[in-house]
């Protein structure tokens, strides 16, 4: 089964502080606890799952390789060699000691706790399509990218709110039946920023911001796929009293002539004529930043798979690369001179030219052997 988001697991946005992340972890933890839900055999998975969900947002590292290329950028878990699923109790309680005071998860909780930072305003991001060619995913590549986003304007100047006094956030008491309920929301004047623009030059929006085209270096590693979107910290709109969204890359890969993509693999169709496939001989065939020869054995097949090792694509923070597969496509000519026809049919009469199929594995037998 596919991994759950692991901001989604925790319950918190991607733009969450350090102290939020503990929050929301520690909350789940004592949620799950299997000792609190002994007749329920699914809490200790999702106590797993949160333990691997903090151990990756939890680590800067390990949170901006996430944020950028997913469950791919930490090897699919949780990276360094983490499983939520294969982590025993004790593992969990030693890594994370800290979350839960160094004694019982249950002794912490109702111990109190500071309380995180209010959450500071973000930009919104922007999202841009990057084409690529079969060259530059094979080998990663560095492009300078032009594109337009909200800045803060020169002059501009900002005044306190007035209504939440810089703080971002409103509280409210109102009398129930229950006696008086406190609750707080993101201020309605500011939205939650803690300022307002109080003077704005010319071309500037309500909140201070103007419109820039800006260049920025992006680094594309090696072996992305089409659809993939890589994030880039800090480099969309910008916004009052808080920090700037993030650039969004969504991949389009350009298809190449002759090579076709199946995940770390490519796959070329190669045509040769019946003599080349009786007599063999070396041919050349395309491979990712050039062309190579390979060897056509005697008598061979029409169908036939030949492997080129390590001649694919490498993944996305992994190691190693695919293959490159060649399948042999004989090609029969569709017409003929009075001279060929004649050579054709008194070699049609020869006993060695008369198909012998027995032994011979089918096309999709041979493709099972090079993906199992």
């Amino acid at each position: 089964m596919a991994k759950r988001d692991y901001y989604e697991v925790l319950g918190v946005e991607k733009n969450a502080t350090e102290a939020e992340l503990k929050k929301a972890y520690r909350k789940l933890a004592i949620k799950y606890h299997p000792d609190k839900n002994p007749d329920d055999p699914s809490a200790e998975e999702k106590f797993k799952e949160a333990a691997e969900a903090y151990e990756v947002l939890s680590n800067a590292e390990k949170r901006q390789r996430y944020d950028q290329f997913g469950h791919q950028g930490v090897g699919g878990a949780a990276g360094g060699g983490f499983s939520g699923g294969g982590m025993s109790m004790e593992d969990i309680f030693s890594q994370f000691g800290d979350i839960f005071g160094g004694g019982s998860p249950f002794e912490s909780f109702f111990g109190g706790g500071g309380r995180g930072r209010s959450r500071q305003a973000v930009g919104s991001n922007i999202r841009i399509k990057l084409k690529l060619n079969l060259d530059e995913i094979a080998n990663g590549v560095e492009k300078k990218i032009k594109y337009s986003k909200k800045v803060v304007a020169d002059g501009v100047t900002y005044k306190t709110c007035s209504t939440c006094n810089g703080r971002g956030q409103v509280t409210r008491v109102s009398n129930t039946f229950l006696g008086q309920m406190q609750t707080t929301s993101v201020c309605p004047m500011c939205h939650g920023k803690g300022q307002m623009v109080d003077k704005r030059p010319p071309g500037a929006d309500s909140d201070g911001l103007v419109s820039k085209e800006v260049t920025t270096n992006l680094k594309i590693p090696a072996g992305v796929e089409d659809g993939m979107q890589l994030s880039v910290s800090g480099k969309g709109n910008e916004i009052t009293g808080g920090s700037s969204g993030d650039l969004i890359v969504l991949i389009e890969e350009i298809p190449h002539d002759e090579l076709i993509r199946d995940g770390r693999n490519l796959i070329h169709n190669l045509y040769i004529s019946f003599p080349k496939a009786a007599l063999g001989g070396d041919v050349e065939v395309p491979v990712v930043g050039g062309r190579v020869k390979i060897k056509i054995e005697p008598g061979t097949q029409a169908g036939k798979v030949l492997r080129l090792k390590g001649k694919g694509l490498p993944e996305v923070q992994g190691y190693g690369k695919g293959d490159q597969l060649v399948q042999v496509n004989i090609w029969t000519p569709k017409k003929l001179s009075t001279q060929e026809k004649n050579m054709l049919k008194e070699l049609e009469e020869s006993e060695n030219f008369k198909p012998q199929p027995q032994g011979d594995k089918s096309f999709f037998d041979r493709m099972k052997e090079f993906f199992h």
